[in-house]
């Protein structure tokens, strides 16, 4: 049996918020999505409120990550405790409101998601990933588990994906919001992609205004960052997973343009 999870590039600001709502049932049904998860952390550019996050989930939506921008709305934190389908990444503080992954009961059976934040180029320094994730998968009695890497770095996405290869059913990075090329089996078995893209405006840099990105570049920018009019899209990955081995079969890029 085949199980295909897609994964979602992350949501940026109320156009990302519109697209979302208006193609994610759509697209989970034309892709015969089992399972779907979406990163929600800049969906009010940094942070995500409790609001966005439900209609998120409402629009189809099973599992909601987020990354480094995880508490820029201070509403997420009684959220982040009461809503197990908004993973926050696990290697916060352990004391951090939220938590760091689950397990979810599917078609398939039992389903883990992994959430985790990278540390090259981070304006924090969250505990170190590489080591985090192999206590995790300890306790982690399912085949299938996906694993979402939230990082600046490609080297940095690139490792963890082959030091996961063969343990993992796949794992996908977000935060650059630009979708690479390399979508691809790693050679033990684990579906993989640098980065999944993102959901919001088509004409912009990374979702924002281009005059303003401009603006930074030169050192001129004098207001708060916000997001692009126009034209959207939603870009994201479809992983085909076999059931008996919890091993990828099939990593197809997905993508919806105005």
């Amino acid at each position: 049996m085949d199980f295909k999870v897609l994964a979602v590039g992350d949501v940026v600001g109320n156009p990302g918020m519109d697209r979302i709502c208006r193609s994610l049932r759509r697209l989970k049904k034309q892709t015969g999505a089992d399972f779907v998860t979406v990163c929600g952390e800049n969906a009010s550019m940094i942070g995500m409120t409790p609001w966005q996050g439900q209609q998120i989930l409402d629009a189809g939506a099973d599992v909601i990550t987020m990354g480094n921008h995880t508490f820029g709305k201070r509403e997420i934190v009684d959220y982040l405790d009461d809503e197990p389908r908004v993973l926050r990444p696990a290697n916060y503080a352990p004391q951090a409101p939220g938590r760091g992954f689950g397990v979810f009961e599917t078609v398939a059976g039992p389903v883990a998601v992994v959430d985790l934040v990278g540390r090259c180029h981070m304006d924090f320094t969250p505990d170190n990933p590489f080591l985090l994730i192999d206590k995790i998968l300890k306790g982690i009695d399912t085949k299938l588990i996906f694993v979402e890497f939230h990082a600046e770095a490609t080297s940095e996405k690139l490792a963890m994906g082959y030091m996961l290869d063969g343990r993992i059913s796949a794992l996908w990075g977000t935060h650059t919001h630009v979708p690479t090329a390399d979508a691809q089996i790693l050679p033990r078995g684990t579906g993989y992609v640098t980065d999944l893209g993102m959901t919001g405006p088509k004409n912009a840099v990374l979702g924002v205004q281009a005059r303003q990105s401009i603006a930074k570049f030169r050192g001129d920018l004098t207001s708060r960052y916000q997001w692009a009019d126009g034209p959207t899209k939603l870009e994201a990955v479809l992983f085909t997973i076999d059931t008996q081995t919890g091993l990828c079969r099939g990593v197809e890029r997905v993508e919806v343009y105005d």
